[in-house]
């Protein structure tokens, strides 16, 4: 049985199906299942989307629709994780933000999603994020990784911003900066002193673990 729910689970990220995703997260802890199974179920599905993505085969509707089904789910597993006291073994600490005066949610919340599957604990600080709240996010949960996305060119120099913060509260040596979002290119990210770019969701996965030497 506890395969069947975990198929289902797995089946609700590759069809978009929120509400399937929820009921599937919940039958497996009515089931007596481990959540940290059930994620790993969820994240073997996602990494399905990520790597068709990254082929060419499937696109950012696909990337967001299963994205926006792991986001239903994930919130209840982690929950009852809590509750057992069991234990999700993490790659590090990621704070994810978009940058002040930037609203947009999207591809920063595909990456949180995508960070977190992988194993990463993933400290999503939100849109509009002052440079002061991410040095409070920093210091808070003692993050190894620094996420900023900018998707609008006005607001591109708020990460440029973040990061000269970062140095006058002497934290900069302690932490990797990556950075993205439409308005980011490689060439603005060397400008602004940042450790690492990338243009997809999926490729801030493996470029996260490449920062941290996994």
């Amino acid at each position: 049985m506890s395969n069947e729910v975990l198929q289902k689970l797995q089946q609700a990220i590759l069809d978009y199906d929120e509400k399937e995703a929820e009921q599937s997260a919940r039958q497996a802890i009515a089931e007596g299942i481990s959540p940290v199974e059930a994620l790993g179920a969820m994240t073997t599905a996602i990494r399905k989307v990520g790597d068709g993505f990254g082929k060419g085969e499937l696109f950012l509707p696909d990337l967001v629709g299963a994205a926006d089904a792991m986001s239903a789910a994930t919130p209840i597993l982690e929950e009852e994780i809590k509750k057992t006291g069991t234990s999700r073994e993490s790659l590090g600490t990621v704070v994810i933000g978009t940058v002040y005066g930037d609203i947009h949610t999207i591809g920063k919340t595909m990456v949180a999603t995508l960070l977190s599957a992988e194993g990463f604990h993933v400290v999503d600080l939100g849109i509009n994020v002052t440079a002061e709240q991410f040095i409070d996010g920093i210091k808070n949960n003692k993050a190894d990784i620094l996420a900023m996305s900018a998707l609008l060119t006005t607001t591109a120099p708020e990460q440029r911003k973040v990061i000269e913060k970062l140095k006058e509260e002497g934290l900069r040596d302690g932490i990797k900066v990556m950075v993205g979002g439409g308005a980011i290119t490689q060439e603005f990210a060397d400008s602004i002193g940042a450790d690492g770019y990338d243009p997809t969701a999926p490729g801030s996965v493996n470029l996260a673990r490449k920062m941290l030497g996994i």
